[in-house]
């Protein structure tokens, strides 16, 4: 008897306690990157190829085991000879580095912006990085088959120094920007 009101009275809280689990849709993202050109201008540029997962506590309303994998090499500026400069060792030594990757944990969800405070190993050095983002929608997906999946949308930005990271190639001479400005936007379903 007292076991069936214990399970009764714990149900609830079960029932209510869900974690789920998201990975990035790879045809729903951007990471870019914004970078000043000797004063001129900045350059634009992104990754193209990127994997991440995280699991969302709905409980609790936190975000937890952010895995995010960016290949290095699939960098893209628009413009060949640049990109194959980006690759080599003055830049994101691809041949050495082949990823960078960004976690974090336990990060609140708020409505105006959520403050996502990580690491990202870069080069081989892993450092603080502070992202804002907002969660844009949780909702079914409108398109697809019959069973819609649901999907997570958000947007974060952030700023990285690279030379904390040891990428010093035109930095003295005010040739290439030491900061990064970082622009993140992607979907990610729930599994």
């Amino acid at each position: 008897m007292y076991r069936k009101i214990l399970i009764l009275l714990l149900f609830p809280l079960v029932a209510y306690s869900s974690v789920d689990k998201y990975v990035i849709d790879k045809t729903h993202f951007a990471v870019g990157f914004l970078v000043e050109h000797v004063g001129y201008a900045k350059t634009l540029g992104m990754f193209r190829e990127i994997d991440g997962t995280y699991s969302h506590d709905t409980s609790n309303n936190t975000i937890n085991d952010i895995n995010i994998i960016i290949k290095t090499e699939s960098v893209f500026t628009n413009h060949n000879k640049r990109d194959e400069h980006l690759m080599s060792p003055d830049f994101l030594n691809v041949a050495k580095y082949p990823e960078m990757i960004f976690t974090a944990n336990n990060v609140e969800i708020t409505n105006d912006k959520t403050i996502i405070n990580g690491e990202l190993t870069l080069l081989g050095v892993t450092k603080p990085l502070v992202l804002t983002g907002t969660i844009n929608k949780m909702a079914k997906y409108p398109f697809g088959g019959i069973i819609k999946p649901y999907v997570m949308g958000i947007s974060a930005r952030g700023v990285i120094k690279r030379s904390e990271h040891g990428m010093m190639y035109a930095i003295k001479d005010n040739l290439v920007g030491d900061e990064i400005e970082l622009i993140i936007e992607f979907e990610a379903r729930r599994q």
